[in-house]
C-alpha cells in the first residue's frame, strides 16, 4: 500500500470510527439501559485498527520494542503493515489473541529510587485502543457529569 493510499484508507477509517462512536453513545443516551452484545466484532473492523494503528505509530513510543523486539518501523519494513492488521484481526475475530507479557524496564529517580515500567508490544498497543476507543466512558454515559480524568 502506498503512501497515498494509507492516507486515503486512514481518512475514511477515522470518519468510520467517529460515525460508530457517535451512534453508540446516542444509542446509550437514549437508552441507559441497553446491552451492546457485538462490541468484540467492533474491536476487530479493520477501520478502528487501522485508526489505532495510527496513534500508535505516531506516538513517541513507537519506536520502543516490547518483549517481541518489534517496532513500528519494523512493522512497517519489514513484516509489512497489512499482513500485520490482517494478522491482529484474525486473532480477534478468532478471540484467539493474548496479549504478551510486557518487557520491563527499570527508570532511574531522584534519591537513587527506581520506577518499573511496562513496555507492551507494539500488537498489543494497537489491539488496547481498538476496543478502548469502543467503550470509552464517553460513548456509553449519556451523563455529562463525568469528571475529565475518567474520559
Amino acid at each position: 500500500m502506498n503512501t497515498d493510499e494509507l492516507e486515503y484508507a486512514l481518512l475514511k477509517a477515522e470518519r468510520r470510527v467517529l460515525e460508530i462512536q457517535t451512534k453508540l453513545n446516542r444509542w446509550a443516551s437514549d437508552d441507559p439501559h441497553r446491552r451492546f452484545d457485538d462490541l468484540y466484532n467492533l474491536a476487530a473492523d479493520p477501520g478502528f485498527l487501522l485508526v489505532a494503528w495510527d496513534r500508535v505509530r505516531n506516538n513517541k513510543g513507537a519506536r520502543t520494542a516490547g518483549v517481541d523486539g518489534e517496532t513500528a518501523y519494523y512493522i512497517e519494513s519489514v513484516r509489512g503493515l497489512e499482513g500485520f492488521l490482517a494478522e491482529l484481526r484474525e486473532d480477534l475475530k478468532a478471540r484467539t489473541f493474548r496479549p504478551l507479557p510486557a518487557r520491563r524496564r527499570a527508570i532511574p529517580k531522584a534519591g537513587g529510587k527506581v520506577r518499573y515500567l511496562g513496555i507492551a508490544t507494539i500488537r498489543d498497543r494497537v489491539a488496547q485502543p481498538g476496543s478502548t476507543g469502543l467503550m470509552s466512558v464517553d460513548s456509553f454515559s449519556g451523563n455529562e457529569e463525568v469528571p475529565c480524568d475518567l474520559r
